[in-house]
């Protein structure tokens, strides 16, 4: 996963949306102390930078030294290069000590890890009882009805090709993505829940340097392939204006699983 969001880096940093702060207040109503947080596959930091006014201390761990170096810096987050696989006593050393983390958070990056391995990590470093973990992923953005033809047709004749596996756990809202973890407090399942919406105000370039900045655009760039041609360009172009506005709102429905440990 590191090396396929390396050369993309800075345009992820800048082209991604925030996540919305109602998001991070009800994880936090979730974890009965906020002494501690370690987000995971950090990337540029969004998640991390949002987890610190709520959390005492974070610690946000990447594979991608590439993707470090645009994170967003905070005097409460450390951020940690890790190994794509830690043993035990690497994860003591890079993250946290057992049973001393309050909240794990991953987002949008929990479809890319080994999750058998990653799980028995989580597990390790929550406190238990109640420690809690929150993954959440999103999907394309949602434009208008002539943005959205446009993408839907380039999206299913010209990338999917080039389409990892992983990502289509995304597709289908992380709903059968394995989650071994008790509902928390106040639900009666693990999710996905689907109430919070991301949205960013994008141009045409905003538009396209996010779809630049995604993994399947970058393996074909990889392959030799140019997914936005000069005719595709022109295809999201004639959409895009033809409403007059250079300017819209994307929306991004988000997709929440989140658990505890027991004892």
């Amino acid at each position: 996963m590191a090396d396929m969001f390396v050369k993309q880096a800075k345009q992820y940093a800048e082209a991604r949306p925030n996540y919305p702060e109602e998001l991070f207040k009800f994880i936090a109503s979730k974890t009965p102390k906020h002494e501690l947080a370690w987000d995971v596959g950090t990337g540029s930091g969004q998640a991390a930078a949002s987890l610190a006014p709520i959390y005492k201390n974070v610690i946000a761990t990447d594979t991608s030294p590439k993707q470090l170096e645009f994170a967003i810096k905070l005097p409460n987050i450390r951020y940690q290069l890790t190994p794509p696989t830690m043993s035990i006593t690497e994860l003591e050393q890079n993250v946290a000590t057992q049973s001393s983390v309050d909240l794990v958070t991953i987002a949008t990056a929990l479809h890319w890890f080994d999750l058998p391995q990653f799980y028995k990590q989580v597990k390790w470093v929550l406190k238990k009882p109640n420690g809690v973990i929150a993954a959440w992923t999103y999907y394309w953005p949602e434009i208008n009805e002539s943005v959205d033809a446009v993408f839907k047709s380039f999206h299913f004749v010209d990338y999917e090709p080039f389409r990892e596996p992983q990502p289509k756990l995304v597709e289908n809202k992380y709903m059968s993505i394995d989650f071994p973890f008790e509902p928390v407090d106040g639900v009666d399942n693990t999710g996905p829940f689907d109430q919070f919406v991301l949205e960013k105000l994008m141009d045409l370039d905003d538009y396209l340097t996010f779809i630049r900045s995604s993994s399947g655009y970058q393996t074909a760039k990889n392959r030799g392939v140019e997914l936005l041609t000069d005719n595709m360009m022109e295809k999201f172009k004639v959409a895009w204006n033809s409403d007059g506005q250079s300017k819209k709102v994307a929306r991004f429905p988000l997709y929440l699983r989140i658990g505890k440990v027991e004892n």
